[in-house]
């Protein structure tokens, strides 16, 4: 019973997701990737913000192509990569400060909200609304804890990462314990997938862009 319910809950989500990009309409970014990292450099000086804003950028775009919104890569990289542009400056006003902030540098409302949503229910009521959004919401969290099993790994690399490796870190709420399970298990309910599809997918993201956020990191650029 259990397996059909989910099956049924699978086509309608999928039906929803169908209708979602059939009428939506594409979102273009109003400033460049250049002028977007000047402006998250501008506000975060520590290389860990910029390494994590980097590889959120490079998760995003992965999922745009995998999710089908191609047209919209340079919207969602953009996106990830200023989703904590108030993190470092303002950590008690997370989600708060961002929009004087993106809003002073001509960033657009769309890219605002779904910038601040990502904190939805713990510092901003903005809800994630299209599959853009949700996706970040859950991969925000996700990236730092794949990135702490990596650097655990003789290699400190995901290129030789296992879903099942990342399954028994997620489980031991010890390590990485700033990484929240909780949110992480909400994105994965919010986009309809199971857990392990989200692991996974989110390993093959963050390989597609380890090579590129490291030498980003590298020349300080």
């Amino acid at each position: 019973m259990k397996s059909l319910e989910r099956k049924s809950s699978d086509h309608t989500g999928n039906v929803h997701k169908a209708a979602e990009k059939a009428g939506h309409e594409e979102r273009k970014s109003s400033i460049s990737r250049k002028q977007a990292w000047e402006l998250l450099k501008e506000y975060n000086k520590e290389p860990f913000h910029r390494q994590h804003a980097l590889t959120v950028e490079g998760v995003m775009r992965w999922y745009a192509k995998e999710l089908g919104y191609e047209k919209e890569e340079e919207f969602w990289g953009i996106t990830g990569l200023l989703h904590d542009i108030d993190f470092e400056c303002y950590p008690e006003e997370h989600c708060q400060k961002a929009p004087e902030l993106l809003r002073k540098a001509g960033v657009s409302e769309d890219m605002i909200y779904a910038i601040c949503s990502h904190g939805y229910g713990l510092c901003s009521e903005q809800e994630p609304k299209l599959e853009m959004e949700k996706v970040l919401f859950a991969v925000d969290e996700l990236t730092g804890l794949i990135w702490s099993c990596a650097l655990m790994r003789p290699s400190k690399s995901t290129l030789d990462m296992e879903t099942k490796s990342l399954k028994k870190k997620f489980k031991d709420k010890k390590f990485a314990a700033g990484c929240s399970r909780e949110v992480i298990s909400q994105g994965a309910q919010m986009l309809g997938w199971e857990l392990d599809d989200l692991f996974d997918r989110t390993i093959q993201a963050m390989r597609s862009c380890e090579a590129d956020v490291a030498e980003a990191m590298e020349k300080g650029c």
